[in-house]
């Protein structure tokens, strides 16, 4: 997987995933080889975190990136970024001031919200205690939200025409406020946009008038869909993040060019497409850093001939769960962030706060061990990082316990301070106890892991889903420590993780195509029994949506710089039988419905669907069918990493892959482990337990009992 010390290689694609603790870098050759880099986050400027775990990674070659960087990034055909940038201006409020106008007698409606949003986030605990619940502060303060009159109706005709002066007052008053964008969402602009687009203009015009230009965003065109309180969410979200990441993107974009780049950054999307950072709708990109590792699933999956994987990727702040079904993930069309519900599509993650720098205390009310929910993050870190903290964390309890190697972390780049690790988990939780500090460690470990296991069997359960059908895909840069323990006792079909784990979310960053996304509520209802000539006007209307999408996906890979001769469509409908409140997504078998036989094989793929998803016997369709939303996916083709296969080796790992034995404290007693270089074990290799797999940037613990073997791919397979 690795290019020959101190070769320049090609460079053909680099992408990166910053985490909340760490940025990791995955730089691949034009052979397929590649090598992981990683350095601390730096949330205040990402760039530095960027070129850090770049430099970090080019060393793994034997290349000093400082001296050599225009001349490796010269020819790099992409860099893509998945991360947090565009979700921490969300999450600490420091996005742009907006400013809102709404429909007259709207003007509450982030203070009244929807009834489900006032329950998100809570614990089970607290839903079941109303002295508990409360609603979360408005996104917005009243004053800075206006209402016009003016109203569609819901067929797209105009009832009341927009007052004019109206909006000349609220625009006037919120640029008096000192507001940095407005954000405008009307009743039913998806279907007549008429409204908002007289609106805009009228603003702009107030604009001129005193000398202040702030950009307007439209629902409209930011979220044409139905559901307002997820319309409106979403085009604040835009409206008060975008330009606060898009700033950060830019530095990165930056850094890169000073160094040599030619072209532009792209940024992964929450769907899983990427887009360069002047995409229109760049909020999409608010939750690309959780979803990278996915897109990195669904390319082995590919690759591999593997259908379903449950993914398991555990980092320093959270342990995410995702699944890809029949070699594709699964995209939720709502997204909760912040206990706010957003229309904007995203592949399906479940996290539960079970990271290795969850802070590690006892109750002092229960006198039980407690984990979390806070993080150490990169700053301060761990108590064995030697920075100001003096709690322990779960890291600190695999490093007593001998799991992680201190003299070996990030390739021996940081220095663990075992001693004072040690010292503060006895101080801190063993003594208050009466117990020892080792048992306390290994304790924790098996807590923690006991609720990563639970998490992987709820995600499956509540989907009427088996272990038996899904192989587990393990990585983070801890998502192999305890694999074998949170994995135990669940009849997984297999369960893997690969030497590059620690750089999977960015490695599936590379594995993406440009890729957008659009969606638009359509409103069409298909009776039962209705004759061919009625069917052949709705799929009309379902052209003309489909049509429109497409006109605008041109635009937008236009305005990104990108040729739209070679891009592929795949039209999207989403049905449900009529009178049903769930939908599925359905991808249209032609291009263009055209008659009434065509938009019946649509409906009889969405048949085939629903059976696999519920039942035969639930099928309805005497109930008719409704398709509310259409939309369609534009891709255009990019390179991608190579898996390169070898062929399989001795059972038995040889030579440098043996670096020696070290003392393990598990199962309640001192053992000897043997240690593995990670890197080094070649395909076909076989390792038993008690034994660790180190590589520079994560470690793999075999109890006794367990062994591993790896495949042609170098991926690793737990026994």
């Amino acid at each position: 997987m690795t290019s020959k010390q101190g070769e320049r290689p090609r460079v053909q694609i680099i992408a990166c995933d910053a985490g909340g603790t760490m940025t990791d870098a995955i730089i691949v050759d034009e052979a397929g080889r590649f090598s992981i880099g990683k350095a601390s986050t730096t949330p205040e400027d990402q760039s530095i975190g960027y070129i850090e775990s770049l430099a970090d990674g080019f060393d793994n070659w034997g290349i000093d990136f400082a001296s050599e960087a225009e001349a490796l990034l010269g020819d790099v055909d992409a860099v893509v970024y998945a991360g947090t940038a565009m979700l921490n201006a969300l999450i600490t409020g420091t996005g742009s001031k907006v400013g809102v106008i709404v429909r007259r007698g709207d003007e509450d409606v982030f203070i009244h919200q929807r009834v489900s949003q006032s329950w998100l986030g809570l614990s089970y605990a607290d839903t079941l205690h109303h002295a508990a619940h409360h609603y979360p502060p408005p996104l917005v303060p009243r004053r800075l939200v206006h209402g016009v009159s003016g109203r569609i109706d819901c067929q797209g005709k105009e009832v009341i025409p927009l007052v004019e002066q109206e909006i000349r007052q609220a625009v006037g008053a919120l640029l008096d406020e000192g507001v940095e964008s407005i954000a405008v969402c009307l009743l039913f602009s998806y279907i007549n946009p008429g409204h908002e687009l007289m609106l805009a203009d009228i603003a702009r015009d107030v604009m001129r008038v005193k000398g202040r230009e702030i950009p307007v965003h439209l629902s409209c065109k930011l979220a044409p869909i139905s559901r307002e309180q997820g319309r409106l969410n979403t085009v604040w979200l835009h409206a008060a993040a975008v330009d606060t990441g898009r700033k950060q993107y830019e530095l990165i974009e930056r850094a890169l060019h000073q160094r040599g780049y030619r072209n532009p950054l792209q940024v992964v999307l929450s769907h899983g497409g990427i887009a360069n950072i002047r995409y229109s709708r760049l909020h999409e990109s608010a939750f690309s850093g959780p979803i990278g590792g996915l897109l990195g699933a669904r390319f082995m999956a590919r690759e591999m001939g593997i259908d379903n994987w449950i993914c398991a990727d555990m980092g320093g702040t959270s342990f995410d769960v995702g699944l890809i079904m029949g070699q594709e993930p699964l995209i939720e069309r709502e997204v909760t962030i912040t206990r706010r519900i957003f229309n904007m599509p995203t592949l399906m993650m479940e996290t539960i706060t079970a990271g290795m720098g969850l802070y590690v205390s006892v109750d002092p009310i229960t006198q039980r061990i407690t984990l979390g929910p806070e993080s150490a993050g990169a700053h301060p870190g761990p108590v064995s990082y030697d920075k100001g903290n003096e709690t322990p964390t779960i890291m600190d309890c695999a490093l007593v316990t001998g799991l992680i190697n201190p003299h070996n972390y990030l390739g021996g780049k940081v220095k663990l301070n075992m001693d004072k690790a040690l010292r503060m988990l006895d101080e801190k939780c063993a003594k208050p106890l009466n117990v020892g500090p080792y048992y306390i460690a290994e304790g924790v470990l098996r807590l923690i892991a006991s609720q990563m296991k639970e998490q992987l069997r709820t995600t499956l359960s509540i989907r009427g889903l088996s272990p038996v059908d899904y192989n587990v895909l393990a990585y983070g840069g801890a998502g192999p420590l305890l694999l074998a323990l949170y994995t135990e006792g669940l009849p997984f079909k297999g369960v893997a993780t690969v030497p590059w784990a620690a750089g999977f979310s960015a490695f599936g960053a590379a594995t993406v195509d440009l890729m957008h996304r659009y969606e638009k509520s359509a409103g069409i209802v298909i009776p039962h029994g209705i004759d061919d000539s009625w069917k052949s006007k709705m799929g009309e209307a379902i052209n003309t949506i489909w049509d429109e999408l497409e006109t605008q996906a041109r635009e937008d890979f236009l305005d990104e710089g990108l040729s739209v001769a070679a891009v592929a469509f795949k039209p999207i409908a989403f049905v449900r039988y009529g009178g049903q409140m769930e939908d599925l997504e359905v991808r249209s078998p032609i291009r263009r419905i055209s008659s009434a036989r065509e938009l019946d094989s649509l409906i009889d793929v969405f048949e085939r669907q629903y059976e696999r998803a519920y039942a035969g016997v639930a099928k309805h369709e005497q109930a008719g069918f409704e398709i509310f939303d259409l939309g369609i996916e534009a891709s255009l083709p990019k390179p991608k990493p190579k898996l390169v296969r070898r062929p399989l080796g001795p059972r038995e790992p040889v030579g440098q892959a043996v670096k020696g034995e070290r003392r393990i404290y598990f199962d309640g007693h001192w053992q000897n482990a043997t240690i593995y270089d990670m890197d080094a074990l070649s395909p076909g290799n076989e390792v038993g337990g008690p034994a660790i797999l180190e590589a520079a940037t994560t470690t793999y613990f075999l109890p006794l009992g367990r062994s591993v073997h790896l495949d042609d791919l170098s991926v690793i397979w737990l026994e």
